[in-house]
């Protein structure tokens, strides 16, 4: 029996490309099948159609159609985020410069645990993190597999700041992970303050902090998962200051604002953090994951210094080989910094400013759509790319019912949030592609399924 060819080394690329091809052509079979941003059926029948294709798991002889039937399924299963009806969630349709650099990772599959796994991917990050962070106002920072990780480091940084003990104080409108971490790293349950109008609110902040005692860590949020709102942060980062507390600022959505000279002032304030979360892989059009924590004080990092000999012995450090470990609460990552590098070198600011300018823009032409319509409510103006709008008059289980039909014939996903006591759509744009016609089709769309 033949060894099955590897995807690198010398004979890699000579092994890959007729899989590539492959590959491409069941996206594109799998995708017509699909015939629309969802498949149509819903959850019990996208699971047999997967399990037919997938039929025995790990049969005696392998099947060498495997590739092709396995990828078609998945495309035809797929929630196709470059299709500009599938408009629910904080997932983008990845650049293809990005995916063809995600390609050459996954076949070098450099490890970023140690410097002998990695020469090359670790010298790029470290370079291109840093860069990152600075962008936002900060000194460094670290890689992460997205924005829970992120918050859970940044919770982590500062209970070892403060001596083993912090207690975290959060708006209402914080995102779900920030609470977790604390609920993970054992640290005192959060404290909550209003967020009325789905921002938290300074004044409420101020009397929290004056009332509490003891290592105190206030998040803030730019970009909220349900609207898209961004905090008070200056206002905030002033209070912080005057209270003596630490900051961190949940910027997952909103950071990538940063590319743009019309909206990067919706982020002043960034720049007074401790910490701030970024995710690329929402406002920076990249694969899953492209997460990363930026840190003001380098010094912070050092509390996640783990010694393994086998990784980073005192004396290789000694002789100038960089120890990772401290870089990650993971021991292996694979180079999600390549892909990053490419995009930002490839693109540039320009390149990115225009694509978040063109996903902001079509938000405010939907908000507009939907302003005009009398068929429907609109909740505000888009902050940054999210609009959430409601049938007029409309019950909470109507609202829930349209959602799940449309989820159900395959015809449209839409997210859902639940502001002010009702439930509403939510509609997310992050795909640079989607034109004026689309969202008219989109609102014409929910209206024939709400009052059919």
């Amino acid at each position: 029996m033949s060894l099955p060819p590897l995807a690198s080394g010398p004979d890699g690329p000579v092994a890959l490309r007729p899989l590539l091809d492959t590959v491409l052509d069941a996206l594109r079979a799998g995708g017509r099948a699909r015939g629309g941003p969802l498949p149509a059926g819903g959850p019990d029948a996208v699971a047999a159609r997967v399990a037919d294709a997938v039929g025995d798991v790990l049969p005696d002889e392998g099947d060498p159609d495997a590739l092709r039937v396995l990828v078609h399924a998945l495309a035809e299963g797929a929630a196709d985020p470059a299709d500009p009806l599938c408009a629910a969630h904080l997932h983008c349709p990845p650049l293809a410069v990005a995916t063809a650099a995600d390609l050459a990772a996954s076949a070098l599959n450099p490890s970023l645990d140690s410097w002998d796994q990695a020469p090359a991917a670790s010298a790029l990050e470290s370079v291109v993190a840093r860069t990152l962070a600075q962008e936002a106002g900060l000194a460094d920072a670290l890689v992460t597999s997205g924005g829970t990780e992120s918050n859970q480091l940044a919770l982590l940084l500062a209970r070892e700041a403060h001596g083993g003990s912090v207690r975290l104080v959060c708006g209402a409108n914080a995102h779900h992970s920030l609470p977790r971490a604390a609920w993970l790293l054992g640290l005192p349950d959060p404290v909550v303050v209003p967020a009325p109008g789905g921002t938290l609110d300074p004044a409420a902040l101020d009397e929290a902090l004056t009332a509490l005692s003891g290592p105190l860590l206030v998040a803030a949020t730019a970009g909220t998962t349900d609207a898209g709102l961004i905090d008070p942060l200056p206002e905030i980062a002033g209070l912080c200051a005057a209270h003596g507390t630490r900051l961190h600022i949940d910027a997952a959505y909103g950071g990538g604002l940063l590319f743009s000279d019309r909206h990067q002032e919706k982020l002043a304030g960034l720049e007074a953090a401790h910490t701030v979360t970024l995710d690329l892989h929402k406002l920076g059009w990249q694969p899953v994951a492209a997460g990363l924590l930026a840190v003001a004080r380098p010094r912070d990092l050092a509390a996640l210094h783990q010694r393994a000999d086998y990784l980073s012995a005192d004396d290789d450090s000694e002789a100038g080989y960089p120890d990772l470990l401290g870089r990650s609460l993971r021991t292996t990552r694979r180079p999600d910094i390549l892909k990053i590098a490419v995009t930002l070198k490839t693109l540039g600011r320009t390149g990115l400013g225009a694509l978040v300018d063109q996903v902001c823009e079509r938000a405010k032409e939907f908000a507009a759509l939907v302003q005009d319509h009398p068929g429907f409510d609109l909740y505000d103006r888009p902050t940054i790319s999210t609009v959430l709008f409601r049938p007029a008059q409309a019950a909470d289980d109507t609202v829930a019912a349209v959602r799940r039909t449309l989820l159900h014939q395959g015809r449209a996903v839409l997210g859902r949030a639940r502001l002010d006591g009702r439930l509403w759509l939510k509609v997310t744009l992050l795909n640079p592609h989607t034109r004026p016609d689309d969202l008219a089709d989109l609102l014409k769309l929910v209206e024939g399924t709400t009052f059919r």
